[in-house]
């Protein structure tokens, strides 16, 4: 089990948290999804280390920003 967290920056609203927790869950891989609206922080479980392009295309897909760290 691997876990990682991101900045996701655009985020304003539960909506935006649900598009990004549905499109992260999609990733291949993704066990579990956690979204902290306030800080934008996103906690990404899963069973094996994830490729940041394909977290990244998935943020982006649902309309948001990956921020690099």
């Amino acid at each position: 089990m691997t876990t990682s967290t991101y900045t996701v920056s655009g985020m304003s609203c539960e909506h935006c948290v649900a598009a990004v927790r549905a499109e992260l869950g999609k990733v291949e891989g993704v066990t579990g999804v956690e979204v902290d609206l306030d800080s934008g922080r996103v906690t990404v479980t899963s069973d094996r280390p994830l490729d940041r392009a394909a977290v990244a295309a998935a943020v982006d897909e649902a309309g948001y920003e990956l921020v690099d760290a």
